[in-house]
């Protein structure tokens, strides 16, 4: 070959090197563009424990309600102060006896299957949690249901058999389900339920993820998020870890030792929200010792709130100063039980245990209930107290608490936890926690504290319309279980959470449900 040829021909291939190396750059570059714009079509939400249930007429956990909000909807919701707003329904009334409920429905709604919303499938779900009282909506206001009449294809009236004061709040909790998803049974329903929310399920990993996706004939039409990933990661440090690094784009909760280090990251906003959620420690009070309300008294004695809010909370929150969070409706604060050892210790002394006891405190195993029980086992070893930590996860834990058993069959003594009500129902945070007929599996009395004045007060002031004598009712009531000491006494929420700085139409509300009906990234 000629010197001329051979440099024509090596220019040649040169020149085809680089062509396609800038081609295979560009396209390259170009699948790059287009998979950042997938990833940011997916929304990835870390939360610190496993869901438990889909079944929105059967939910005792506020991670699984979360999750249930985005793809169910009930007649009523709530906004981002916990405030009851429509949602199903386009209007409603209540009758002056506070007995009849009467609901305008919204028209041209589709369930995420096709089928049509309509009175008569707001009748069906109700009479499914009417005659289930396994359901623990049945015993949380459902079992009053008198009547339930269709007025037409979008009207219904719902009738009690007595007043009760949280009934609006419990139109909030019933998710409509689709009728055919009905037809499958608990089962079914627990596993892939089908609503007419703003997402729809897809699948659901058990301990790993729970991912919906957007519903594009939702009726209010708005730019959303095409997918949103929910991800239980109990382990403080890896969910903060995600959020550093964008793989998550909101956690909750946020560790409070690591509020700093994120204040500082660009890409993340730190938000505090006032809450409604009460930390305590639940004790059986039909278990010997602690039967005895002095013993109940001096483990509330022997805890320092204070430093319960500093320790495991890091400074943020507040005493647990009643029965019932500062920001429900008809709080009124207690006289709190400072810590004083020296009380405790006289306590216990007057009920026979001055060497004091063996005792075992149950919890999930996220890291801030581990953290929880441990500031607790430390402060009752002051007092003799010998507490055995035992964690579980989520599921086995709600299994070993509201399995069918009777008080006398359980083995549970103290359960370190928290609950959260609407802060316009105190209803909802004082029946299901210390009436008498609330014992698991029906409530969420795991005191199984029982008195029989609170019970009457309790029935009295569900049935009372008037808003000054319930006021003075709910002092009664909690100024007497106040002093029972059912539970430890320790703090209330201010919520924490993190977010990336690209997402939208994401709210904590003051019940720690993550909200994301506008979910999106910008």
């Amino acid at each position: 070959m000629s010197r001329s040829k051979y440099w024509k021909v090596l220019l040649l291939v040169v020149f085809s090197a680089v062509f396609f190396v800038g081609c295979s750059s560009k396209e390259s570059g170009g699948e790059k563009e287009e998979n950042s714009k997938k990833v940011e079509q997916e929304l990835v939400i870390a939360v610190n424990e496993n869901f438990i249930s889909m079944d929105p007429h059967n939910t005792g956990d506020t991670n699984s309600n979360s999750v249930q909000s985005a793809m169910l909807e009930g007649l009523l919701g709530s906004d981002e102060e916990g405030k009851i707003i429509k949602q199903l329904a386009e209007d409603y009334s209540i009758s002056e006896d506070a007995l009849v409920y009467t609901f305008k429905l919204r028209q041209g709604v589709k369930f995420h299957d096709g089928e049509e919303f309509n009175a008569e499938n707001v009748k069906a779900n109700f009479e499914r949690i009417i005659n289930d009282d396994s359901l623990r909506l049945n015993s949380r206001g459902f079992n009053l249901i008198k009547n339930i009449e269709i007025l037409s294809d979008y009207e219904i009236k719902v009738t009690l058999k007595e007043p009760y004061a949280g009934m609006l709040t419990r139109f909030v909790s019933a998710k409509i389900l689709s009728p055919k998803v009905l037809e499958g049974g608990s089962e079914e329903i627990g596993k892939k339920p089908v609503g007419t929310g703003p997402f729809k399920f897809v699948e659901w990993v058990q301990g790993d993820h729970l991912t919906v996706e957007r519903f594009d004939e939702y009726w209010d039409k708005k730019d959303r998020v095409k997918k949103i990933t929910y991800k239980p990661v109990p382990e403080n440090g890896s969910r903060v870890a995600m959020l550093k690094t964008g793989e998550a784009h909101v956690i909750y909760p946020l560790p409070s030792q690591n509020i700093k280090e994120l204040e500082g990251n660009k890409d993340v906003e730190v938000q505090k929200i006032p809450s409604t959620i009460a930390r305590y420690v639940s004790i059986n009070t039909m278990k010997e010792p602690y039967d005895d309300v002095r013993v109940r008294q001096a483990l509330n004695y022997a805890v320092s709130k204070d430093a319960f809010i500093s320790v495991v909370n890091a400074g943020f929150g507040l005493p647990l100063d009643s029965i019932i969070p500062s920001k429900t409706l008809h709080y009124e604060k207690q006289e709190v039980y400072e810590q004083d050892i020296e009380k405790a210790k006289k306590l216990l002394k007057e009920a026979g245990l001055e060497d004091g006891f063996k005792a075992e405190i149950w919890g999930n195993t996220n890291s801030d209930t581990m953290k929880g029980m441990q500031f607790i086992q430390q402060q009752l070893k002051e007092i003799g107290v010998d507490v055995e930590i035992k964690s579980m996860e989520e599921g086995t834990l709600s299994d070993e608490i509201y399995g069918a058993q009777t008080p006398e069959d359980t083995k549970l003594q103290m359960w370190y936890v928290s609950w959260s009500a609407f802060p316009s129902d105190p209803t909802n945070a004082t029946k299901p926690l210390f009436y008498g007929g609330s014992f698991p599996p029906n409530g969420a009395n795991t005191a199984y504290y029982k008195n029989d004045q609170v019970d009457k007060w309790i029935e009295e002031v569900n049935k009372t319309p008037d808003e000054s004598k319930q006021t003075a009712i709910y002092s009664d009531i909690q100024s007497t279980i106040y002093n029972d000491a059912p539970w430890i006494f320790l703090g209330v929420d201010e919520i924490l959470a993190g977010k990336r700085t690209n997402v939208e139409g994401v709210f904590i509300s003051p019940t720690g449900g993550i909200n994301v009906l506008d979910a999106n990234l910008k």
